[in-house]
């Protein structure tokens, strides 16, 4: 029977010891990560589509509520084949988490944040694991499992030419890493990965279509055939086929027939959606804008530094908003100028789409001019 590599015991670490009780580690897990701010916010991030003024719109909560029940499910069928012993809480736990420290406007958010402090990189999945473990309820944490925080780490869901997926044998330094390297030390995290995947192809179609980017005609024809056209069918065809070729296996991954129609509807989705004309429009505004801001706090706290009371003098809500964060996250910044970018960074990554374009307004616009009777 498949079973992870690594000693229990270091799977249910957590970085402040913690009295176990009737949840159990895992389950315990997904209640931490639902009940936290940034985890909140993520109803008003967009998967693709930047602010959207539709409720039917794809948001970054309802990812990860994808990814994480694609998880458990294969998870479930695994089991039933009688050949794996998976954990359905430790992958939905994952699943929940993997996100959460994503930027605001997608991935394009996070190539521009990227730009900002080039040439230290930006990356969603590891700024996921700093909100977890350092800044989350105001800089003590959430205290996750390693098992959880490395799944989340290590979900790299971008990654398409491996169809083999094992876990890594031996423990990763989370702390350390910061590329896309790095393989989860759990099968469920393995089986994370690749639902990031079949989660967002399908979905991003379905809003392709509702934003009038392409027809379901468009979709090539094998896709059309073998898998689906809609998300529904996606999911359902491709969950399926992942369980059925990795039941008998050592690793996770989808049949050779699957794996190569998945990267033609890949190629696909980065054609006639991620590249469309009128969204790299708003990317290129996008990136011009998070520019802006990051200038913005370079400049305010270039002049008051940790001076809270100062930023006030600004004459905008954004400066104090700003101010408040950081005085908010002192166990964290500790009143260190050389982590001036460090906190810019963080500030703008917890921003939702909706609060970054208010804050891009009362920055970019000026102040109104009061009249006094």
């Amino acid at each position: 029977m498949n079973k992870n590599p690594l000693a229990p015991e270091i799977y249910y670490k957590r970085t402040r010891p913690q009295t176990p009780d009737v949840r159990g580690e895992y389950f315990r897990d997904q209640t931490k990560i639902i009940h936290s701010l940034p985890f909140r916010r993520l109803k008003h991030k967009t998967q693709v589509f930047f602010a959207p003024d539709n409720d039917h719109i794809c948001t970054r909560i309802e990812h990860v509520l994808h990814v994480a029940t694609i998880a458990a499910a294969i998870c479930r069928g695994l089991n039933q084949s009688g050949n794996w012993n998976l954990d359905q809480d430790l992958a939905y736990a994952i699943g929940l988490g993997h996100d959460i420290g994503h930027a605001p406007f997608g991935h394009e958010g996070e190539r521009a944040l990227a730009a900002c402090i080039a040439p230290k990189p930006f990356l969603h999945e590891v700024n996921s694991y700093r909100v977890v473990e350092h800044l989350a309820n105001y800089g003590e944490g959430l205290n996750l499992t390693y098992a959880v925080k490395d799944g989340i780490l290590c979900h790299c869901g971008e990654d398409f030419a491996t169809n083999e997926l094992r876990p890594a044998r031996t423990p990763n330094d989370l702390d350390s890493i910061q590329s896309r390297r790095c393989l989860p030390t759990t099968y469920e995290g393995c089986i994370v990965r690749v639902s990031d995947k079949i989660a967002y192809l399908g979905r991003d179609i379905e809003d392709a279509v509702k934003a009038k980017l392409i027809t379901k005609e468009d979709i090539p024809l094998i896709v059309q055939d073998e898998i689906g056209t809609s998300n529904g069918e996606i999911i359902n065809t491709l969950t399926l086929d992942l369980i059925e070729h990795s039941k008998d296996k050592d690793y996770i991954g989808f049949s050779p027939e699957k794996a190569d129609i998945i990267m033609q509807l890949r190629d696909f989705n980065y054609e006639r959606i991620y590249n469309n004309t009128q969204m790299r429009q708003r990317k290129e505004t996008i990136d011009k804008r998070v520019a802006d801001l990051f200038d913005y706090f370079r400049n305010i706290f270039n002049k008051y530094g940790f001076n809270y009371a100062s930023y006030v003098r600004e004459g905008k809500q954004t400066a104090v908003s700003f101010a408040n964060y950081m005085q908010s996250m002192e166990r964290v910044y500790r009143q260190d100028p050389v982590q001036r970018d460090v906190i810019i960074t963080d500030y703008i990554a917890g921003m939702t789409d909706s609060y970054a374009l208010n804050v891009m307004e009362d920055v970019i616009l000026p102040n109104s001019i009061k009249f006094f009777s």
